[in-house]
């Protein structure tokens, strides 16, 4: 592990100031380490084959699993066919040299790309990941960084300029009264740069991305406090339970995927490309087998611009939701305990949903803020616990329909909504397991909540199940003007501080 690794670390992005002339040069240099990438790949998927076809990979694989003999004959098999990290950083110094792209990639620049490529290999080779590609002209290396604060590609703070080489690129930098957070991060230090492209709108944009040293500063209206939240955690909606709020809100309700546009494009680019390629298809339509080479009109491909964007929006707005969702959580509690979900699943049973939503994504992002903050996520146990079965009141656990979302309580004329439910459930959770006399301590607390909300109520007259009111989580305790915290401590919750339901509270 290098030495940057030891410390927390949190990232900040800034744009920068790019002229024709600079983006000349730095596209130059990204192709120069996209073809080193490809050369470095080459070499270590070369190696890694050369050594699984060893007889004593063979005798390293039967030897019983997590003996120090098999650590050891592996560690040999690698040393043997230099299938190491140090090892395709001298192959990469070597391709460079004699590519002659010295004047294009610095020392630190070609180790990162050996690293980067490292990283994926060794995943392929333990079985994470699968079969690392090389990177095409359509599949351009879009980032690239150094290794250390002090050469290479490199930030200086005191003028705001990201270096490499004889290029210095300025960054656009707010003031701080703009942007409190971004400078007060700016004072931590930069361990390394990183120079990133993305398309915007059509236009290609640079950004440095600067990795810092420490936690992230915290925004006063962000401060966590002391607490267990309860989370149920579905394909579109996340409900909430903590001790002085309930909710149940869609995940990334600001995303509205435009299904009839992406569709109406995508048929497009197909008869554009069966139009310009007819020798590529049979006779019922099909795409030949075998290498081919694509012929793309410009309209094809500004309509491919076109989709990219879309894309891009659409994951900026739901990265956007999830972000404010958890920081609005860990306003709530620093614990939050939630069940095991399998994510997949959820793919194969609500695919769009998934996509739109992507609830794996915020449990990540939440995860990583709780961490941040000093917190934690609680995976509970699903299968043990059965929180969308168990009833407290009966202590017994009933299996229920995905259509029925609606809970009756001890069997009697309560229902409160199943998945609000769940999330009081997994609240309660003490040592993995159900504690009897703690859940109906909680529920005395926790019902008029639900009951305010709308997620706990009787059975109508006409026997029909109540509708399942969206109810957003408010985002008090929020402070009275913008400004950071020092560290992250405990928010002040007074007496007067108001919790409440309906549309979230606006940032002031």
């Amino acid at each position: 592990m290098s030495k940057r690794c030891q410390t927390p670390s949190f990232v900040l992005e800034v744009p920068l100031v790019v002229t024709p002339d600079d983006e000349r040069v730095l596209l130059a240099r990204l192709e120069a380490g996209r073809r080193l990438y490809n050369a470095v790949l080459g070499d270590a998927l070369k190696r890694l084959a050369a050594m699984r076809a060893e007889a004593s990979w063979a005798d390293a694989c039967a030897l019983p699993k997590g003996t120090s003999a098999r650590t050891a004959a592996f560690r040999a098999c690698r040393e043997r066919h230099g299938f190491s990290e140090n090892a395709l950083q001298a192959c990469a110094t070597a391709h460079k040299n004699a590519a002659g792209f010295q004047d294009r990639l610095g020392a630190h620049e070609t180790q990162t790309i050996a690293t980067r490529v490292w990283k994926a290999v060794e995943a392929y080779a333990l079985g994470r990941r699968g079969r690392p590609r090389f990177k095409g002209a359509r599949r351009p290396l879009r980032s690239i960084e150094g290794k250390s604060a002090g050469s290479g590609l490199r930030w200086n703070r005191d003028i705001g300029v990201l270096i490499w080489g004889k290029r210095y690129l300025p960054a656009k930098l707010p003031t701080a009264a703009q942007d409190a957070y971004l400078h007060a991060g700016l004072q931590a230090r930069t361990k390394y740069a990183r120079l990133v492209w993305r398309m915007v709108g059509g236009r290609r944009r640079w950004y440095a991305q600067l990795i810092q040293e420490g936690t992230p500063p915290v925004k006063a209206h962000h401060l966590r406090r002391e607490g267990r939240v309860g989370l149920d955690v579905g394909p579109s909606t996340v409900a909430i339970v903590a001790e002085n709020a309930v909710a149940l809100q869609p995940l990334a309700p600001s995303v509205v995927q435009p299904w009839a546009e992406i569709r109406r494009l995508q048929r497009a680019q197909d008869r554009s490309r069966r139009a310009i390629n007819p020798e590529h298809y049979d006779a019922q339509g099909r795409v030949k087998p075998g290498p081919k080479r694509w012929v793309c009109s410009g309209r094809y491909q500004r309509r491919a611009a076109r989709i990219a964007d879309l894309q891009r929006r659409l994951a900026a707005a739901r990265k956007r939701d999830h972000g404010e969702l958890a920081n609005r959580i860990l306003a709530q509690g620093a614990t939050i305990q939630t069940e095991t979900l399998s994510y997949r699943a959820f793919q194969r049973c609500f695919g769009r949903s998934v996509q739109v939503r992507a609830p794996g994504a915020f449990v990540a992002t939440l995860t990583r803020k709780a961490e941040s903050a000093g917190g934690r996520v609680v995976l509970l146990d699903t299968r043990r616990l059965c929180l969308s079965q168990y009833d407290h009141v009966t202590g017994s656990c009933t299996k229920k329909p995905l259509s029925q979302r609606w809970h009756a309580l001890g069997g009697g004329p309560v229902l409160v909504q199943r998945d609000a439910y769940s999330a009081f459930l997994a609240r309660a959770v003490e040592d993995g397991a159900h504690n009897p006399s703690r859940l109906t301590e909680s529920w005395a607390a926790a019902e008029p909540l639900l009951r305010r909300a709308g997620l706990c109520t009787e059975p109508s007259a006409s026997g029909r199940p109540p509708a399942c009111p969206t109810v957003l989580l408010p985002s008090e305790p929020i402070a009275r003007r913008r400004g950071l915290a020092s560290g992250h401590g405990q928010a002040p919750v007074g007496p007067g501080d108001p919790v409440g339901f309906g549309p979230r509270t606006p940032r002031l």
